[in-house]
């Protein structure tokens, strides 16, 4: 079984992967998910990475990022110190999220 699945209501990744990158129980995930303490996003992958996805999460000061292909297989994994960018739609012509 994959670590990673998704259908047309988004990807689902493994409460394990998650907790293993920030060091929280799995069992925890869900809740800091929910409470927006930890936070995500997903990026597709164009030209020569179509049919790759990179699904970012941000938790306490870090980032893990994923490269996923399409049966959900996990290409790269790295943790990086980072913070959650700024919520909001983002302004495609700064390339910055406007507030």
């Amino acid at each position: 079984m994959s670590n990673v699945t998704f259908s047309t209501d988004g990807f689902v990744v493994d409460a394990e992967v998650v907790g293993a990158a920030f060091d929280l129980p799995p069992a925890n995930v869900p809740a800091k998910l929910s409470a927006g303490e930890i936070t995500s996003r997903c990026e597709t992958g164009i030209d020569d990475d179509a049919g790759r996805w990179r699904l970012t999460f941000y938790c306490g000061g870090r980032a893990l990022r994923l490269v996923v292909d399409r049966s959900g297989t996990i290409l790269s994994r790295t943790s990086f110190p980072a913070h959650a960018p700024a919520a909001g739609p983002i302004d495609l012509a700064t390339m910055s999220a406007k507030n």
